[in-house]
């Protein structure tokens, strides 16, 4: 007989909890909902843009969605990173414990699963399950129609220098891949919020408002230690990966900064959630706990990872100096030069034998040229080969916190003014006019 009571009181192994909390969440219809919009409506978004004749130049390699297929993930994936993935995270993981409080189950799955720690394991690894698929179904879906609309051709990175097909779909995977670390920390957030205040709409809307105020923190000029500390930076990070070589020590930092969050605030939630009273029905949140054992270690873990950064990389201030952006504008330069003379049939040169070279100023010459803002102005100059006469060009440049810049050609028109050139995608505008780039905001010197 105590065999028989020991055994009824054995709690419920973690994998058929799982099981169980899987089938809850995709019984759901708002999941699944977002299942099948995040498998189906990237495709049909970046197959019917790229398809226009106005494309989103001011979004990330949206110049480029008319051309080769593999820049319509890239396009989805700057979307997804503002707005997509803060409000999958609220919906899913701000959401699966709340749910219980105001359903008012928590004694049944308690009195079925005998145990508060396995029901935390099989909710936060069904949400993290359900996260993963919807982030899989976007990249999926925005490849496959990208490709499908505009064929799988090369991509041109953000140096100018082309990927090929292979080269691409590779750095796209890689890119997605790692934009899931930001987006396990805002999902870890999201299983928080749903602790700490139970049964009210701020556990399901943290996610995205912590999303909303980190954007908007890389929108100022802060330090390159406190932007790379934010969590949510490998959302912009990935463009290291478009670059040759690639801006690996941005990318790693921030993925590694994403991990860390998730598994804090994961931690955090779990604390909380163990020491819950669950014989209160009336239970609404965790309150004064809630800011003591949520709040201010991740404000600490965010100050400990900016000092650690600061100390550890060279780089200081906006990390937006003169000489990295004009190596940055005279390597594009350079790279695209070469496209654009395939394009019109010109004798190829080697980026060696251009020499480019450019030279910027910033706000006329009467402000230090450092930092973001959208008055920088460069000359690019180059030499052909058997050519006595030097070529020069001008580009106005508008650089954001984040280093990313637009580069729109000022002259002379038949260098870097807009004309079509014919291209194995159809004719294009010149690849010259205006381009996009990166400035790698860590290095401190120049690459040998």
């Amino acid at each position: 007989m105590t065999a028989t009571v020991a055994e009824a009181a054995r709690p419920v192994p973690v994998a058929r909890g799982y099981r169980f909390e899987l089938v809850k969440l995709f019984a759901a219809w708002r999941i699944r909902l977002l299942v099948l919009a995040c498998w189906i409506a990237p495709a049909l978004f970046v197959a019917v843009v790229g398809e226009q004749s106005s494309l989103p130049v001011d979004t990330l390699f949206g110049r480029w969605m008319n051309a080769t297929g593999w820049a319509g993930p890239l396009v989805m994936l700057g979307f997804a990173g503002t707005y997509a993935l803060p409000l999958l995270t609220s919906v899913v993981a701000g959401d699966v414990f709340a749910a219980e409080d105001r359903l008012g189950t928590w004694r049944h799955l308690l009195v079925a699963v005998r145990s508060p720690r396995r029901i935390f394991a099989a909710k936060a690894l069904a949400s993290l399950t359900v996260i993963v698929v919807l982030v899989a179904g976007m990249a999926v879906s925005g490849a496959a129609g990208g490709v499908l609309a505009a064929g799988s051709r090369p991509l041109v990175g953000l140096d100018g220098h082309s990927l090929t097909p292979g080269e691409a779909a590779t750095q796209v995977l890689l890119a997605w891949v790692c934009v899931l670390a930001p987006t396990l920390a805002l999902a870890a957030l999201g299983l928080l919020g749903s602790v700490a205040w139970g049964r009210s709409p701020m556990g399901l809307l943290l996610p995205a408002v912590v999303a909303l105020a980190m954007a908007l923190a890389q929108l100022l000029p802060l330090p390159v230690a406190v932007r790379l500390a934010l969590p949510s930076y490998a959302f912009i990070a990935w463009n290291g990966l478009f670059t040759d070589p690639v801006q690996l020590g941005p990318l790693l930092i921030a993925v590694g900064v994403g991990l860390a969050w998730a598994v804090a605030a994961t931690a955090l939630a779990y604390v909380l959630f163990v020491r819950r009273d669950f014989t209160n029905p009336a239970h609404d949140g965790s309150g004064r706990r809630a800011l003591t054992l949520g709040v201010l270690p991740l404000v600490g873990l965010l100050a400990a990872t900016a000092g650690v950064v600061a100390v550890a990389t060279p780089a200081t201030g906006s990390g937006i100096e003169l000489d990295k952006v004009q190596r940055s504008v005279a390597t594009a330069f350079a790279h695209l030069y070469r496209l654009q003379a395939g394009q019109l049939n010109r004798p190829d040169v080697t980026e060696a034998q251009l020499g480019a070279t450019a030279a910027c100023t910033k706000g006329d010459g009467l402000v230090e040229p450092e930092g973001p803002g959208n008055d920088w102005r460069c000359v690019v100059s180059w030499h052909l080969p058997d050519v006595a006469a030097t070529g020069s060009a001008i580009y106005q440049l508008d650089i954001t916190s984040d280093g990313r810049y637009v580069a729109d050609g000022d002259g002379p028109k038949e260098v870097n003014g807009y004309f079509q050139v014919r291209t194995p995608a159809g004719d294009q505008p010149n690849p010259l006019w205006q381009f996009d780039g990166n400035v790698e905001l860590l290095s401190s010197t120049p690459k040998g």
